[in-house]
């Protein structure tokens, strides 16, 4: 008989009200896969924006979707070939496959072992949860499609937010100065995590408000935020700079801007140097807020205020 689990599923896009708690089968274990128990599943803004159907024509789905691309947990089975872990072993993974239907907000996942590495041994399940998805997003955005090197200047908009304030931290261990952009009752906030220079976007235009820092302009804009922000943002671009985004998708940027957009992919490897970074003291998540598995409609919600302070994880 098939095994079975608690989720968190949807079988129609729409509003938190289409979320529903149920019990679902467990997948049967792939060639590669792992069976993990989940104690934290990290929720982000993309959550809800998936849910409503926002990106059904770029992510293939199926019906029941259980929700949540971030996790903590506990190998407790591998399949064939599956070997670089051990059961008991914890581990954390952005755990996105390329058709939604099986996430993290679950007693279980059934995932690759080629996504999953150690979780960082100084960290609870929560923070730990927190970092994959936003961890990725500024790592892969800022390095391997910004090219960020020691000595040059990142500017980071909306670097308050999730990414933003790993962003912030990753540029600073790369040997960069970082300029970041939120309003200003987080600035001292993110001169904590170490930027460099702070600026309020409501009482200033962000790209004369950077040139006056630094007057020759930024090698990198890392754009959290986009809209206006972004817009004011670009004068302050060295010429031969780079532009990267999460958010815009470059439909209304000048051509010759070298521009691009970035939507995260699971990296192992990655993950590995994060959690060498957070074990070293040099990578700190903000403070977290759970909600049980009952309550993933509560937790979506709060996402979707974009007002959250820290970081909220599901604990099945």
């Amino acid at each position: 008989m098939a095994k079975q689990m608690k989720a968190a599923i949807y079988e129609e896009f729409g509003g938190s009200d289409k979320i529903k708690i149920s019990t679902v089968e467990i997948p049967e274990l792939k060639e590669g896969e792992v069976l993990v128990k989940i104690k934290a599943a990290g929720v982000n803004p993309v959550d809800y924006v998936v849910r409503e159907g926002y990106l059904k024509e770029m992510l293939p789905y199926q019906f029941p979707v259980i929700p949540g691309w971030d996790v903590a947990g506990v190998v407790e089975e591998h399949a064939f070939s599956a070997r670089r872990f051990e059961v008991g072993d914890e581990v954390y993974a952005y755990a996105r496959r390329p058709t939604m239907q099986y996430g993290t907000f679950a007693e279980y996942i059934v995932i690759p072992e080629s996504y999953l590495a150690s979780k960082p041994k100084n960290m609870t399940w929560e923070q730990a949860a927190g970092i994959p998805l936003v961890g990725l997003t500024a790592y892969q955005s800022m390095f391997d499609a910004g090219n960020l090197q020691a000595g040059q200047t990142v500017l980071i908009l909306g670097a308050s937010g999730g990414v933003g304030t790993i962003g912030i931290q990753l540029a600073k261990e790369k040997g960069a100065t970082v300029i970041g952009v939120a309003s200003e009752k987080n600035h001292a906030y993110m001169q904590e995590l170490g930027a460099d220079h702070t600026i309020d976007y409501k009482d200033n235009h962000i790209g004369q408000a950077v040139k006056a820092i630094l007057p020759e302009g930024v090698d990198l804009i890392f754009d959290c935020a986009s809209g206006e922000t972004l817009t004011q943002s670009l004068e302050a671009l060295k010429p031969g700079g780079k532009l990267v985004s999460i958010l815009n998708q470059g439909q209304d940027l000048d051509k010759s801007i070298d521009f691009t957009y970035v939507f995260v992919e699971p990296n192992s490897k990655q993950l590995e140097h994060m959690r060498q970074l957070a074990e070293d003291g040099k990578l700190n998540v903000p403070k977290t807020k759970s909600y049980t598995l009952e309550q993933t409609a509560e937790a979506l919600d709060q996402i979707q205020t974009q007002h959250t302070t820290g970081k909220i994880v599901i604990t099945p």
